[in-house]
């Protein structure tokens, strides 16, 4: 999806990323070093392993593949994007049912040391995260503890128009509600202190005291407000902290044991480090141990690319929701955006059904095509644009012009 130049905050959570700072015109010259030190392609990542069914994917995948010339095409267009972005690392995972696989990853995990990128490190998610709150909140549904139609004030006082906004149009992204993240104080605030925690009170607060930006259900306007603010009606419906209901509503029945919703800063090993140019000065950092608390809901989570392997599929055909549920969450309406349609927490993209993550220094894909029951993955240690364009939309767009061309998947992320 496309961004505007003035305003790429935090995408974290975001499907989307508008410039909140200057922007450095291009990444530092150390991890374009790194990344030309690493152009080989590699299979597989040392370290912590998936266990036996993990290993097993990797060794079919490596025996298969998607045949010689088609994954010699791949690995030219995925170290072409790399190299014209700057990416210092990237994990792509691909598998198409009777045609193949690709698994890589390739360049570095960490610019300071050379460590290469592997296929089996934590990374952050972003916005992905949403397609967790939500399936959260529509079990809720599912378990007739509430209705989408529901207005907000019913769950939390002080929302502007809240008596008018219901839960469907804060997943729908339709609410009116001003994103706290494009608030000037609260990203200098941010961005003043990287390690500091945010709750979820504090964030609202930020988005509140401006006027909301249109009527309800008048038009789309992608807004981590309207996550933060499901997270709390999780909260309170579920009688338990969204971190815990997630992990055992979603996470556990889903089988996903790489997936987490951390406290504060923590970061399971083995991951990669993160960069991006989302700061006071404008040069590139090292992002990794910032603090996604101010993303919660919207963009918090951590993962991995064999687990998100499995939720791309889970969460598109709604195989932890009841059949009608999931009929309402893929009720696609248009953003405004050609090609692009957005639902009740998820997105289609030129027939892919997922969602994308940006957070500063990472990036994420995770997407299914069900025509051809195609899963695509991306994971990238950077969030830096390149020509106004995302990177791991550049990497999606690539790839999939070159193995599903007649569904190209075509920058997913609205502007803030």
């Amino acid at each position: 999806m496309r961004r505007t130049p003035s305003r790429r905050l935090l995408a974290a959570a975001a499907l989307v990323v508008s410039v909140l700072t200057p922007m450095a015109v291009t990444p530092a010259a150390t991890v374009h070093a790194a990344v030309d030190r690493h152009d080989d392609v590699r299979r597989h990542g040392e370290g912590r392993g998936h266990g036996q069914g993990g290993r097993q994917e990797e060794d079919e995948c490596r025996q298969g593949g998607l045949g010689r010339a088609l994954t010699a095409r791949l690995d030219r267009a995925v170290a072409e994007v790399r190299r014209e972005a700057g990416i210092p690392g990237v994990t792509v995972g691909l598998w198409v049912p009777g045609q193949g696989c690709y698994v890589r990853a390739t360049g570095v995990a960490d610019t300071a040391t050379g460590r290469p990128m592997a296929t089996d490190l934590y990374m952050r998610i972003g916005s992905e995260t949403k397609t967790f709150t939500v399936t959260a909140l529509l079990e809720l549904v599912d378990d007739r503890l509430l209705r989408l139609d529901t207005p907000i004030s019913r769950y939390v006082r002080g929302v502007p128009n809240g008596d008018r906004i219901t839960l469907r149009h804060l997943a729908e992204m339709r609410s009116g509600l001003f994103p706290y993240s494009a608030d000037s104080d609260f990203v200098r605030a941010l961005l003043s202190d990287p390690t500091r925690f945010f709750t979820p009170r504090e964030v609202l607060a930020y988005g509140f005291r401006h006027r909301n930006t249109f009527e309800p259900g008048a038009q789309f306007q992608y807004s981590n407000t309207n996550l933060v603010l499901l997270g709390l009606v999780i909260e309170k419906v579920g009688g338990r902290p969204l971190a815990e209901f997630i992990h055992e509503r979603v996470l556990r029945p889903a089988r996903l044991r790489h997936t987490l919703f951390p406290e504060g800063r923590a970061f399971p090993e083995p991951h990669a480090h993160g960069y991006t140019n989302q700061t006071l000065s404008g040069e590139v950092e090292d992002a990794t141990d910032w603090n996604p608390s101010w993303a919660w809901a919207a963009g918090a989570m951590i993962s991995d690319l064999q687990d998100l392997r499995r939720w791309a599929r889970i969460v598109a055909t709604g195989t932890l929701l009841s059949p009608q549920t999931q009929r309402e969450r893929l009720r696609m309406l248009p953003t405004g955006y050609p090609g692009t349609s957005y639902g009740l927490g998820i997105f289609e993209s030129g027939g892919w059904i997922g969602h994308n993550g940006s957070i500063p220094g990472y990036q994420s894909v995770t997407v299914y095509l069900p025509s051809r029951k195609a899963t695509l993955v991306l994971l990238l240690n950077t969030d830096i644009t390149h020509d106004g364009q995302e990177p791991s939309s550049l990497l999606a767009r690539a790839i999939t012009e070159i193995v599903t061309p007649d569904n190209v998947y075509d920058r997913p992320a609205p502007p803030r």
